[in-house]
């Protein structure tokens, strides 16, 4: 399940992408000749104008096939990409960056719309909040509760017991424990969807203030899904964006900046099987997730694109710039070598970020 919806989150961000490519070449006068839904092998095919739109086998996104684009086609008058003014070739390449971003900040404005969970005080907590586990301490009782877990109740593991807590508050959860301190409790909490129990014995020490009061060892939240009106999440929605935008960025900098020293810690970077993985544990937090985490992967997509690299939109930029500047054109087959020779090193390090994925799965 969490490989389809990969290939489905990646298919969509791919489409974006290249449908703001698609829609700036059409609206700079630019021959588009196919819009492919899909990868080849082609399945089939409608054509429309000028522009033939095609549905094709593999479902990894699409791609938009722009007359004259790698400068070997014949000259078509004004049409060719190659042959259109620099700002309009320049707008068509910032064009797929632009349209992920725009559309992540769609997604965060939406699942702000559909509601957010959102940490509340008690005093302040609606009927529906619920109680976290936002993190545990290591080798505590509630170590073996996973963070994130919504507390359903606790109670003692005596037989016939009625001593229990139904949706405990903060309050009532630390009562709870305080009371049962250095007897076993069971605390039964919903994973992802499934519920489970587990069985923990209060202890001594674990808070540094109270080393007298008896605890479990785990940080609590209140939490309440709070939804936003449309003006106020479109707001939200646009400041989420551009956070992101601007943490994503510096990350990726700052990870280039200590490959050239050698500090670079690549085990925090994912490939694509890390981000299967984490399109899983995304599902099982349900909707919202999943659209926050696309949103982040759109924005990622952006930054990554934008890079000054050959075979990217950023090293084609660069290429439309120092044309531009010097008023020469590129010759073709340089262009067409360097994003090779880009692509291959792009694949390289694709092959080598898989590689670390198997290897932090095992």
């Amino acid at each position: 399940m969490s490989i389809l919806l990969f290939f489905a989150v990646l298919f969509v961000l791919i489409l974006v992408h290249e449908w703001g490519h698609f829609i700036v070449a059409k609206k700079t006068g630019m021959r588009v000749d196919e819009f492919g839904i899909g990868f080849p092998p082609k399945l089939f095919g409608v054509k429309k104008g000028e522009t033939e739109y095609t549905f094709n086998a593999l479902p990894i996104g699409g791609f938009v096939k722009i007359f004259g684009e790698n400068g070997t086609d014949e000259v078509d008058g004004d049409r060719a990409f190659a042959s259109r003014p620099k700002w309009a070739q320049a707008l068509v390449l910032i064009a797929g960056v632009t349209m992920n971003i725009l559309f992540a900040w769609l997604l965060f404005s939406v699942t702000y719309m559909v509601g957010v969970p959102t940490m509340v005080e008690e005093s302040s907590a609606g009927p529906n909040a619920q109680l976290l586990i936002a993190g545990t301490l290591p080798d505590s009782p509630a170590s073996v509760i996973p963070a994130g877990s919504k507390i359903v109740s606790v109670t003692t593991s005596f037989v016939d017991s009625n001593d229990s807590v139904i949706n405990p508050t903060p309050s009532s959860f630390s009562e709870f424990v305080t009371n049962n301190g250095g007897s076993e409790i069971i605390v039964t909490y919903n994973y992802a969807g499934e519920v489970a129990e587990a069985k923990v014995i209060p202890t001594q020490g674990l808070i540094v203030e109270e080393p007298e009061r008896y605890a479990v060892g785990a940080s609590l939240a209140l939490v309440e899904t709070q939804k936003q009106p449309f003006g106020t999440a479109l707001v939200n929605g646009f400041t989420s964006t551009v956070n992101g935008l601007g943490a994503i960025t510096v990350g990726l900098f700052t990870l280039i900046s200590q490959s050239f020293s050698g500090t670079a810690d690549f085990t925090q970077v994912a490939g694509p099987i890390g981000i299967v993985g984490m399109v899983g544990d995304a599902a099982a937090f349900g909707l919202t997730a999943v659209l926050t985490f696309t949103a982040v992967i759109s924005l990622n997509l952006a930054v990554i694109n934008l890079l000054p690299f050959p075979a990217l939109d950023g090293g084609r930029l660069v290429f439309v710039a120092i044309e531009a500047v010097t008023g020469k054109d590129i010759p073709p087959e340089w262009t067409g070598r360097i994003n090779l020779i880009g692509f291959v090193l792009l694949l390289t390090l694709m092959v080598a970020v898989t590689y670390n994925d198997i290897i932090n799965l095992l």
